[in-house]
């Protein structure tokens, strides 16, 4: 019996793939894997993701039906949408799936009571305890995920077009993204027609180096930020959760950000995302 665990978010999909015994013996990486992009590219993400892992593995195609996989995916939980991906058919023993933030908080607290805070191209804050499972945020953008990569880019984009303009001063975080663009913007425009949460998210290191950089826009955009983050952190520890782990590509980026003693409730997580999927992948076992 193997295990396959996959991690489906906006900007990647991992694959890992372990023995019996909990060995990883293959992995692979795939492009955006959200639900809201379509069955078919989901499917096609996963798919490639765990082909590398298998065939890094060494197993032959008669192989994945000893196989159970555990699924995080990023906006599985809309209607229809987890039904219609079971539809393509996995080739695997069986299949769980569960949202990206689920096993991604089964795998900060190995399955314990906790929180977390994802960072990355979306935002969003989960939480288990006394076995009922909650969530903060993370409605999607841009109507929510408040402090993420696509929030940051988003502000930076608004600034730069409100600088191009005249309302605000330029600086040079302002004046780098303006040059982008062919300091048109008309250019600006025609690129947010075509955006995605993703293209937005690009631009958030930018802005947080900038602000490391003691850039004004990019302070107030990364503190903005960082005040969204602290929010959903509050929100948590009211409904009862006493530790909570930041996690995602931003994480890192953002912490020195929030205040000290926000900063003070926060753990270590103790696996990632894929440990989670993998705990998940053995529960009928």
């Amino acid at each position: 019996m193997y295990f396959l665990g996959i991690d489906a978010g906006g900007s990647t999909c991992r694959a890992r793939l372990t023995d019996k015994g909990g060995t990883v013996i293959g992995q692979g990486k795939a492009g955006p894997a959200n639900a809201r992009i379509g069955t078919d590219e989901v499917f096609a993400a996963i798919e490639e993701a765990y082909h590398q892992a298998i065939t890094e593995a060494g197993l032959n195609p008669a192989d994945r039906a000893r196989i159970r996989a555990g699924m995080g995916i990023a906006g599985i939980n809309r209607i229809g949408a987890k039904e219609m991906l079971l539809a393509k058919g996995f080739p695997f023993a069986s299949v769980i799936i569960n949202t990206d933030g689920y096993i991604a908080n089964i795998g900060a607290h190995g399955g314990e009571d906790g929180g977390i805070v994802i960072i990355g191209t979306g935002s969003i804050a989960l939480g288990h305890v006394k076995g009922k499972d909650f969530k903060v945020g993370g409605y999607g953008f841009p109507i929510s995920d408040e402090g993420s990569g696509a929030y940051i880019g988003l502000q930076a984009v608004r600034k730069t077009l409100r600088a191009a303009d005249g309302r605000i001063e330029h600086s040079d975080l302002t004046r780098d993204l303006f040059r982008r663009f062919e300091d048109q913007t008309d250019l600006v425009v025609g690129w947010m027609d075509r955006a995605t949460a993703t293209d937005y998210a690009t631009l958030a290191p930018l802005v947080t180096q900038a602000a490391k950089d003691g850039d004004h826009h990019g302070r107030v955009i990364t503190q903005h930020a960082a005040h969204h983050i602290e929010m959903m952190i509050r929100a948590l520890y009211k409904a009862g959760i006493h530790r909570c782990a930041l996690l995602g590509g931003l994480s890192d980026l953002i912490t020195p950000w929030l205040s000290p003693d926000v900063r003070a409730m926060l753990v270590e997580p103790k696996g990632d995302a894929l440990d989670g999927a993998l705990q998940m992948a053995r529960q009928e076992v």
